[in-house]
């Protein structure tokens, strides 16, 4: 049985550790020096780094599970703002991940349904995202999930340049 939460301080290994896997899996392959993977992952989902943004109230975590155990999280940032999303009454959906085992059970809909409704609730109007332009699989998704492309973003890992594609939705 699928369930979803809101992470809290004490759910903070969980998330690192899940964050670790999850961006590794989707976009590892993309880094070519492996060694600049491990220390984006390492500066971005060490426990510390994950306690900073779980106490951000700005920052919305929810951990998604399949029997009590964890598969998936989802990170909102309310109120963040970009150039190219007209609303200021917006949230970024940063990362929305399912660990690869679980993907072929096609729940990152309801993943991301559910923090569509959270936003809602906070009474946000447009979530927005960014996604790697050769990540087809993703871009399929947000596309088939009613975003809409509305400019570019370069993501750096370890001064790297990536370039990203800008989705947005009304909510």
């Amino acid at each position: 049985m699928i369930k979803i939460k809101i992470a809290t301080e004490a759910d903070i290994n969980v998330l690192a550790l899940l964050g670790r896997i999850t961006w590794a899996e989707s976009h590892g392959h993309y880094i070519e020096d492996k060694s600049n993977l491990l220390k984006y992952l390492d500066e971005n989902f060490s426990v510390s780094k994950t306690k900073q943004h779980i106490n951000n109230p700005k920052n919305l975590f929810y951990i998604m599970y399949l029997d009590d155990l964890p598969i998936g999280y989802a990170k909102l940032i309310v109120n963040a703002l970009h150039e190219n999303v007209a609303s200021q009454n917006n949230c970024r959906l940063e990362r929305i991940f399912i660990l690869d085992d679980f993907i072929p059970l096609k729940i990152g809909h309801q993943l991301l349904t559910f923090v569509e409704e959270r936003a809602k609730e906070l009474k946000l109007d447009t979530m927005w995202l960014s996604v790697y332009i050769k990540n087809k699989r993703a871009i399929r998704f947000y596309e088939r999930n009613e975003f809409e492309n509305v400019g570019e973003l370069n993501f750096s890992v370890n001064g790297k340049e990536y370039e990203n594609i800008i989705f947005s939705k009304k909510i």
